[in-house]
Formats: C-alpha cells, structure tokens, sequence
C-alpha cells in the first residue's frame, strides 16, 4: 500500500510558531528589536526565498487582527475624558501631518515627473505611518503614557479616521474630466455610513455591552467571557470594516466605550494572548510582500527614495510636535516613530494602480519602499532615542560624593510623600540621608534648609554610596511605581536584612509590593483619606468618638481584604466594603404611625375575585 506523504493542515502554522520563536530572539540579540525579526522571518519564508508561502495577502487580511487587538487594548486603557483631551493633537496634530505629509511626499513626486494627479495620488497613499509598528515600539519602552507617546497615538488615530477620505479621494483623482461629482455624491454616501457606523459603535459599546457582560458573568464559564471579549472586538472591527473605516479603528473604539466598564480587566486578560501572535503575523506578512528581486534590481533607486521619504516624514513630524510644544527630544522621537509608511500603503497603492494613476512598476517600487521604511523602523527609532536622550536639557548636576554619610534611615524620593516621612525621623533626632535623582527637586529642598543627595536610587552604586549597606531601614518614596519595584528588587538581594518601608501608588502597586514579600506597605492617599471621611463624618453630625470608631472599623476591613487579595486576587473581599447600593423606599411616605396588628383578631381577607 502506498503511503502519502502530503503535508498536513497544521503545517502552515507550525512554520510560523518556528519562524517566531527563531527570528525574534536572534534579532532582539542583535539590537534590532522583535519587529524586524519578525519582517526578516516573513522575507525566508515567503514568495521571495524559500516560497512556504504564495499569498502573502491572505496572511495579512488574517495576520490584521494583531493590530486590531492591539487597538482594543490601547483603548481600555484610554478613557473617554483622556480622548477628548487629546483632541487638541488628533486634530491640529493629525490632521497636520496628514496634510502636510501628503503635499510633501506629492511635491517630490511632482517634481520626480509625475503629472499632478498621479502625484497627488501618491501623496495620498503614502501619507500613513505604521501604527503597529510605533505603537509596538512605544508598548516595549513602556512610553504609551508619556507625553510624546501621547501625541504621536493621536496622530496615529487621525491617520486612522483618514483613511475614509482617502479611499474616496484616489477614485476622484482618477475620474475621467467630466464626472467630478459621482465622485463627490460617493463621497459623502461613504462619509455618512461611516458616521452611522460609529455611532453604532459608541451607542451598543454605552448601552448594551455592560448589560451582556454581566449577564454572561453570572454563567460562571470563563470560556463563555472569552468568546464574547473576542465577539465585541470583531464585531466593532467588522462594522467599521464595512463602513469603509479602519478595522482598527472600530475596536479602538469599543475599548474606549469599554474602559469605565466594571469588567475591563477580564476583557484585556481575555484578549492579551491572542493580540502578541497576531502582531508577530501581521509583521511576518509584510515581510513576504517584499520582493527581493524588484529591491535588488533597483537598490540604489529605492534606497535613495526610501531616505527621501523618511526624511520628508521626520521633517513634517518634527516641525509640528514643536509647533504643538513638544522639546526637542520628544520631536525627535515623534519624527522617528511616525516615519515609516503605514499600513494602509498596501491598500492605497493598488487602489491608485487599478484608477489609473499610477502604472505596476510604479506600484511594485512603492510597495518594495514602504515595506523597506518598515524594515529601517525600528532601527531608526533606536538611533533617535539615543539622539534624543543627548538633547534632553540638563540641569548642572549637584556635586555629591556622599562624603560622610553616616544615617540610620535612608530615604529614597523626596517628594510629597518622602518630605511628610522623613519630617517624622527628623523631629526624633534619627539621622536620615535623603536621596533624590530629581536635580531640580534637589536644589529647591536646598532652598529650603534640606541637604538632599543627587542620585538613582535604582542603582547599586549610588545606594552603595549614600550608605544603604550600614542603613537600618530604608524608606523607598519614589513616585513611579515601576522604579519602586526595581528599588525594592535591589534592596532584597544586596542589603536582605534591612528593613523596608515602601510606598505604594494604589491598592494594586500594594499587592505587588506584598507579592515580593515586604510588610511595610502604605498606600500614599489610604490614610489621608481615612481623615477626611471622618472629618465629613463630624460635619453631618456624628460624634467624633463614633466617627473614630468608624475609622477604625474601615481600617480593620481594608486590613482584612488586603489579607485576602494577597490571595486570591484583587477582586476578591467585596464583602468586606460598604457599597451604596440603593436601599428600597416606597413610593409615598405613611401619613400616620404604623401600629401593632393582632394577627389573630384581625379577620382574614376576603379572596380576591
């Protein structure tokens, strides 16, 4: 009998597993970052080397749900109010860099000799910058929150909105002289289905979503909640999608309408995993799109443009982040990370082609350039951060050699919190050194009467230097809870038998800091808190030892649910917190006294009709 040997159906999959689990780790080896493993990858394993694969455009239609999980989860974070402050960026920002971005990439084209409208056209298809790649850039440095990453998401998410305007503008651009206007009427048909697609999207995310998910919560089955994290996220996708809108920007938008939800955790631990494999399929699929023969016949040609390009964008998004009051610094950042061309170039592009505006060669060379912007991302962003940290402005750092440190408790952080603590040792007469890597904050406390020493206290030689080694407790007050950590790691395995006081940014930072094994934990605004609730107590008329009481009461039971969670989790000792659930009134008051009843006296009613 004769034994087939054909490969089975598991076999496209398993060559991507191996193809990321090689390519990623040799190019994080190298400096390069995760991407650009993973377009290397998509290279040996597509069309142009090894031909695993012929059609590279089914891996990116399915290898697109990274980006849009991707967006989702940036959403839940994002809440509406925090949108609507960025407003100012999305539209004055964005909408600068698409205008200008457009009209600079179409100059050159002009000028390269191309007629107005195939210019135009090209403009146009080139305008977007890859939110994959910068938003994964910005999710590995942990810089989503900071104010560059903040501008350059918002102009990322009006590239996004764009999009619609520019499917409808390459057709009208293509138009033969005397249609103009079916062109337009297409126009705002397109424009106004968009419009009712999101508005879709916001009332479902606002009025029926939270609904669903409690109901489905009550199953108890956890499968049950990942299927339907994964429903909203499609579907809000899909609707978009359909409309004509990025798919990503319609699951950007059902995270935002999501992130005051009581159940946002759940969904973003429910989409987490699936959100990592398809970026790294998403970045594969480019890398097929690249034709190596095409880049290797025109290198210098598409070398040369590809430089062109992304010194046309880095000028564009450099110029307006400091029209928008970004330093210099951040500018360069926000330059680098919105250089490459963006996703939707696979999609203009061929769109130009099939309206005439541009011929196949044209639109192979601008494909093989956008895929090679991609490519030359990431180290880009790596050689601007670097350009960027030696233009942040410095404060003259203080002269400190630590020279006759001799405390008993050192503080690290002298801030809100640390001023308030080490005020408590000082009044006893505890030596205390007093450590800070804020120069600024450093010479103010100096205005002040406070000797205060310049240094990170995330590193071992300056913890070394300001006497963490002789130290008999050491009181960490740094504000960013993730330094915290880094400080409380240190501490434990080079000076384990000190003692550690920390602060604690919130009641999950608490758990984490308890995770680690300390107990010294305080959160910063828990006892203030505590004072003010009695206070507001005794200001409605409850006697303060009642309201001491009270507050003592509150304490037990956080105590208690802290015990809990450091157990079974963060959700877990609701019983333990007073809610303000509504208590049941009737509907008009009695007019008089209710009075005692003698169930036996009082005769039976007659049954009702």
């Amino acid at each position: 009998m004769e034994h087939s040997a054909a490969p089975g159906p598991l076999i496209g999959i398993l060559v991507f597993l191996v193809a990321a689990v090689v390519a990623a780790p040799i190019a994080r080896r190298l400096g390069l970052g995760a991407v650009v493993g993973y377009l290397a990858a998509g290279v040996v394993i597509g069309p142009a080397a090894l031909g695993l694969f012929r059609d590279p455009d089914q891996v990116l239609q399915l290898a697109e749900l990274g980006v849009v999980m991707l967006l989702f989860l940036i959403g839940l974070d994002l809440r509406l109010e925090r949108l609507m402050a960025l407003r100012r960026y999305v539209v004055g920002m964005g909408g600068g860099q698409i205008v200008g971005a457009a009209l600079a990439v179409a100059l050159f084209a002009y000028l390269g000799g191309w007629a107005a409208p195939s210019a135009l056209a090209i403009g146009v298809a080139l305008y977007s910058s890859a939110t994959a790649m910068a938003l994964q850039i910005l999710d590995e440095r942990g810089h989503l929150n900071r104010p560059y990453g903040e501008k350059t998401f918002a102009v990322l998410l009006a590239q996004d909105i764009a999009v619609v305007p520019a499917l409808a503008l390459i057709p009208f651009l293509g138009a033969p002289a005397g249609a103009p206007s079916e062109s337009w009427v297409h126009t705002l048909a397109s424009a106004a289905i968009a419009i009712g697609a999101l508005a879709g999207i916001v009332v479902a995310g606002r009025y029926l979503l939270d609904p669903m998910f409690r109901l489905l919560a009550r199953t108890g089955a956890r499968e049950v909640m990942t299927a339907a994290a994964l429903l909203v996220v499609l579907g809000a996708a899909e609707v978009a999608h359909a409309a004509g809108l990025s798919m990503a920007l319609g699951s950007f938008l059902a995270g935002v309408l999501l992130a005051t939800s009581s159940y946002r955790h759940e969904l973003e631990a429910d989409v987490e995993p699936f959100r990592g494999l398809l970026i790294a399929l998403f970045f594969m699929g480019i890398g097929m799109t690249i034709d190596i023969g095409v880049v290797w016949d025109r290198l210098p040609l598409l070398l040369a443009a590809t430089s062109a390009y992304l010194a046309l964008k880095i000028g564009v998004a450099g110029m307006l982040a400091r029209l928008f009051g970004a330093p210099l610094p951040d500018a360069i950042r926000i330059g680098s990370l919105l250089a490459a061309a963006g996703e939707f170039v696979f999609v203009l592009v061929p769109l130009s082609m099939s309206n005439g505006l541009i011929d196949a060669e044209t639109a192979s060379l601008l494909s093989a350039m956008a895929a090679l912007s991609l490519v030359a991302a990431p180290p880009l962003a790596a050689l601007a951060e670097r350009l960027a940290a030696r233009a942040e402005p410095t404060l003259p750092e203080p002269d400190e050699d630590f020279e006759g440190v001799k405390g008993q408790v050192l503080v690290i952080g002298f801030g809100r919190v640390g001023q308030i603590a080490s005020q408590l040792l000082l009044a006893e007469g505890v030596e205390t050194t007093l450590i800070d890597g804020n120069p600024e904050r450093v010479f103010q406390a100096a205005q002040f009467g406070f000797k205060v020493y310049y240094g990170d206290g995330s590193r071992l030689d300056v913890l070394r230097a300001a006497g963490a080694d002789k130290a008999r407790a050491i009181v960490v007050c740094v504000d960013d809870r993730e330094t915290a950590k880094r400080i409380v790691e240190l501490i434990q395995s080079s000076f384990p038998l000190t003692e550690l006081v920390v602060k604690a940014y919130d009641r999950g930072h608490a758990l984490d800091l308890y995770g680690m094994g300390l107990a010294n934990v305080v959160r910063e605004t828990f006892e203030s808190a505590l004072v003010i609730g009695r206070m507001a107590l005794e200001a409605v008329g409850v006697d303060a030892d009642r309201a001491l009481e009270i507050e003592e009461d509150i304490r037990r039971r956080d105590a208690e649910k802290l015990d809990v969670q450091r157990v079974e989790g963060i959700y877990a000792g609701r019983d333990l917190t007073y809610t303000n659930k509504p208590t049941p009134q009737p509907l008009a008051q009695p007019k008089r006294k209710g009075a005692v009843v003698d169930d036996a006296a009082t005769p039976a009613p007659a049954p009702a009709e």
